[in-house]
């Protein structure tokens, strides 16, 4: 199993956090270009499913897979949202992004005080334990 690489956007679709572990292939784009195109796919993706679900979709778009990956997509009630590619083959992706969340970003982001929202996290306490963190999970393969 294998963790490719996450993204992290504010409520607005900006750009927070990228990390990568095991990516394989680059885009060719910059960061800035390719967290746009991420962006404005997830918007896409998550409009199309809420529209044409035959039910009422209570968690909405939560991933999609291709033959080469499966992106992972996880929303915070604040907006806040994670995107993870990972390898065909990883589980509790989910509940990892979940992690991230309540374990790394709001602890050393939410109630740090130098921290403003909707900016790029410069912490490295968050850097340092987010990496901590995803080397840790079973899902990573270094």
């Amino acid at each position: 199993m294998t963790i490719h690489n996450l993204y992290m956007f504010d409520r607005h679709g900006v750009l927070m956090f990228y990390g990568e572990w095991n990516r394989k292939r680059q885009s060719g784009m910059t960061i800035e270009e390719e967290a746009k195109l991420m962006y404005g796919m997830l918007y896409s993706i998550r409009n199309f499913v809420n529209k044409m679900s035959p039910v009422d979709v209570r968690e909405g778009f939560q991933c999609y897979r291709t033959s080469k990956y499966v992106l992972n997509y996880f929303e915070t009630p604040s907006g806040v949202k994670f995107v993870m590619n990972t390898d065909l083959h990883s589980q509790g992706v989910r509940e990892l992004l979940q992690q991230i969340n309540s374990q790394i970003y709001i602890e050393y982001c939410v109630k740090n005080p130098a921290y403003r929202s909707g900016e790029t996290i410069q912490c490295e306490l968050f850097k340092t334990k987010l990496d901590e963190l995803v080397k840790q999970s079973p899902i990573f393969k270094g």
